[in-house]
C-alpha cells in the first residue's frame, strides 16, 4: 500500500515571486536579501499598531488597508514613527498597502532600517487578502511526490496507480487520443491546498512527457497539441490498476466505497483488474462519469440495490 503521508518540512515562497504574481508596485526592496514567506495567513496589523502584540505572528505578511492607514494618519509624526518602528522590529516578511494608499515616510524608514520589503496594490483590501491567502495556500501546501499518472477525464481528475508495467502510461495515451488531458506521467506531485482538496501536477523537468516502453519518451504537447495537456488538476478519484487475479473476488456492484487517505483527505478509490482484451480507456471514462454522477447525488449501485430489494419484498399476486 502506498504511503501518502506528508514529510514534515516547511515550504516557502519568495517575496519577489509574490510581487510578480500579483503585479505589485515595489516601494522598497532590500538589495542582496532574499526574503521568503513561510506562513499561510495574512495579518491586518490594527491591534499591533495600537500596541497589542500578545498574539501577533511576525511570520505573516502585514497588509495595511484603509482602517490601519487612517489610524496611522491620526497620529502625530513622532507617535506614528514609534508605532511603525515597533511593528517593523518584529521583522515580518513584507508590508503591502492596498487600494493604492500612500506610503508614510515613517513606514519606509522603518522598512529600510530592518530590511523589510514594501509593496502596493490597487486592489481593495478584502479582495486582495482573499486572493493572497489562496495563493499562499497553494505555494506553501503540504506535498508529496508519488509514482503514478494523473489525467483529466470529463472534468474529473483521475490519479492512476499501479506497479510498473501494468499499463498506466499506455492507458493515459489512449485517453489523450480520445480527447482528454494529461497532467503528469510517472511522477505526480500532490498538494493539499485545503481541507477538501488535493491538487496534482507534474515536476517541471518531466512536464508533458510520457514514457512508453519500446518507444521511449513522447512529448504529448507537441504530438497532440496544447489542448491535450494541463498544468494541474484536482484529484477527484484514484484508479488502482492491478494484474487480474482469478482467485480474488472483485466488486461487481459498487456498493462498497473504498477510499485512500492522501495528506489527510479521503479520496474515492476503485481497483480495476487488468488482463488482455479489456479496454482500460473506456473503463476509466465510465468510472469518471460514474464518480461525477455519484458526487451530484445519484448512486447507481444504491439505486440498483433498491430495485432488487423492492422486487424481493414486493407482495406477490394471489394465485387462483
Amino acid at each position: 500500500m502506498e504511503d501518502f503521508s506528508a514529510v514534515d518540512m516547511e515550504y516557502s515562497v519568495s517575496v519577489k515571486k509574490l510581487i510578480e504574481e500579483f503585479k505589485l508596485e515595489t516601494l522598497y526592496l532590500p538589495e542582496g536579501k532574499k526574503m521568503k514567506v513561510t506562513e499561510h495567513g495574512v495579518n491586518r496589523p490594527g491591534l499591533a499598531l495600537a500596541g497589542f502584540y500578545e498574539f501577533f505572528n511576525p511570520r505573516r505578511i502585514q497588509l495595511i488597508g484603509k482602517a490601519e492607514h487612517t489610524y496611522l494618519g491620526s497620529l502625530s509624526q513622532e507617535e506614528r514613527a514609534m508605532r511603525l518602528d515597533e511593528l517593523a522590529s518584529r521583522t515580518p516578511p513584507m508590508f503591502i498597502l492596498s487600494t493604492n494608499l500612500s506610503a508614510f515616510s515613517e513606514l519606509l524608514d522603518a522598512a529600510k532600517k530592518y530590511g523589510i520589503p514594501v509593496a502596493r496594490t490597487a486592489e481593495a483590501t478584502s479582495e486582495f487578502q482573499a486572493a493572497l491567502i489562496a495563493s499562499l495556500n497553494i505555494h506553501l501546501a503540504p506535498r508529496i511526490t508519488r509514482h503514478g499518472v494523473l489525467i483529466e477525464v470529463y472534468g474529473e481528475g483521475i490519479l492512476i496507480l499501479g506497479e510498473s508495467g501494468v499499463g498506466k502510461s499506455e492507458t493515459a495515451i489512449e485517453l489523450v487520443k480520445r480527447g482528454h488531458r494529461l497532467i503528469a506521467d510517472d511522477a505526480v506531485e500532490l498538494k493539499r491546498v485545503s481541507a477538501k482538496t488535493i491538487v496534482g501536477s507534474a515536476p517541471e523537468i518531466i512536464r508533458h512527457f510520457v514514457e512508453l516502453r519500446g518507444i521511449g519518451i513522447v512529448d504529448i504537447r507537441r504530438i497532440f497539441g496544447m489542448g491535450a495537456v494541463k498544468m494541474s488538476e484536482k484529484v477527484d478519484m484514484i484508479i488502482r490498476l492491478e494484474p487480474w487475479d482469478k482467485n480474488k473476488i472483485y466488486d461487481r456492484i459498487g456498493l462498497e466505497v473504498e477510499t485512500t487517505n492522501i495528506l489527510g483527505n479521503e479520496i474515492v478509490t476503485t481497483t480495476i483488474p487488468v488482463r488482455p482484451g479489456r479496454n482500460l480507456a473506456i473503463i476509466l471514462e465510465i468510472a469518471a462519469m460514474n464518480n461525477r454522477q455519484r458526487r451530484m447525488g445519484y448512486n447507481t449501485a444504491e439505486e440498483f440495490n433498491k430495485r432488487i430489494m423492492e422486487q424481493m419484498y414486493a407482495p406477490k399476486d394471489d394465485e387462483d
